[in-house]
């Protein structure tokens, strides 16, 4: 079905930062399958663990303990705030998992209050239910009626949560930084202003870390850059290194709402996925991978800035660790298709806004190369 708009080139591998095409030519990969490939392409952590996995057991569903999914999860739990995982296949479905627990829980403990503030320019996924609560109309138009129990403010602003919270409020869900929405980060103390909010207001605090979680920003999660503890965490796209897989993380307390038969994933954490979720996890605690990404994200925002003071068609630079953007004065789908042409991988979003998600393995010499690029194309268009 045409639900893509697809760029004229067909991948057919890929080692590390980069792929090749089926004639053969190569690009440095700068989206990294939209922030999914934390480790690059074809890493042999991943690659051995799922071939391994593969021959010996692939599903049996989750009516049977599955051994690597009691690993996984315990990896996740150790390493984060919360208490307890729910495994799904994706983002949407995390989200989709996070706002029906919400309901579940507040319907037990909060008087069945239902609502959910989120924020404009925000993406949470493609079900009915999470393609809702994105705050922004262009992914609502043609699917009404949408489910109600949404309410949109602006990013940013603490006193407009404030403000729209009612008697029909259970939480709040944000991102760390608006991916979709164009690289936005948020304002220092924002996230520890909303989990303030939530407390005095005793509402839940959802944080979805689909784009920003597994090491985006340079710590395993973006939220712990505020030092926050929400009451759940979604997860997705690096998770697997490729693998589809998502998890829901939850505080004990709040996850006890989810009974047998309250919800549910026939393929969600079954053993092939979560072999790929064991070994990207792993390698990513063990290898130093968020220290490259912290030390090669501030490089590669350093030459974006020095690429807006040469280029005027540059009006700003943002981002954090290896989820960055420019924001460009002029529409940017040409520009990505003119990096294509000159074998340099990038995503626009928003309209004008050029955003970079590599591998979190991307190394200062693959920023220079891409620098060069984004700057032979900036002044020749």
């Amino acid at each position: 079905m045409t639900t893509y708009k697809r760029f004229p080139i067909v991948l057919t591998r890929g080692l590390g930062v980069h792929v090749w095409d089926n004639d053969g030519r190569s690009y440095l990969d700068l989206v990294g399958g939209i922030a999914v490939c934390a480790l690059g392409h074809s890493h042999p952590r991943v690659v051995e663990a799922v071939k391994r996995q593969v021959e010996v057991l692939t599903h049996v569903s989750n009516l049977y303990h599955i051994e690597n999914q009691i690993l996984l999860a315990r990896l996740l739990v150790e390493n984060s705030c919360l208490d307890k995982v729910f495994f799904c296949n994706s983002g949407a479905e995390a989200n989709e998992a996070a706002i029906k627990l919400a309901r579940r829980y507040a319907s037990e403990k909060m008087a069945g209050k239902y609502e959910l503030i989120t924020m404009h320019d925000s993406f949470h996924g493609r079900t009915l239910a999470t393609v809702t609560a994105t705050g922004q109309e262009r992914f609502h138009a043609g699917f009404a009626p949408l489910p109600e129990g949404f309410r949109y403010v602006p990013y940013n602003d603490l006193a407009a949560i404030e403000a729209a919270v009612s008697d029909r409020t259970c939480g709040v869900m944000v991102e760390p930084i608006q991916g979709e929405g164009g690289v936005v980060n948020p304002a220092p103390g924002y996230l520890s202003g909303i989990r303030k909010i939530c407390d005095e207001r005793n509402l839940l605090m959802i944080v979805d870390e689909v784009q920003t979680g597994i090491g985006r920003t340079g710590t395993l999660f973006a939220c712990e850059q505020e030092e926050v503890v929400p009451d759940m965490i979604t997860l997705a796209k690096a998770l697997g290194n490729g693998f589809p897989i998502g998890a829901l993380l939850a505080a004990k307390e709040v996850a006890a709402a989810f009974i047998p038969a309250s919800h549910g994933s026939t393929f969600g954490g079954n053993p092939l996925a979560t072999a790929a979720g064991i070994a990207t996890l792993e390698t990513i605690l063990d290898e130093g991978i968020l220290d490259n990404c912290s030390r090669v994200g501030a490089y590669f925002l350093d030459r974006l800035e020095e690429l807006k003071d040469k280029n005027p068609r540059v009006s700003v630079v943002r981002g954090r660790g290896l989820i960055l953007a420019i924001e460009l004065t002029v529409p940017g789908a040409d520009f990505v298709l003119e990096c294509i042409k000159r074998g340099l991988l990038i995503n626009c979003t928003g309209g004008n806004v050029l955003r970079f998600v590599p591998p979190l393995i991307l190394t200062t010499k693959d920023v220079d190369t891409a620098i060069g690029i984004l700057s032979e194309v900036l002044e020749e268009r």
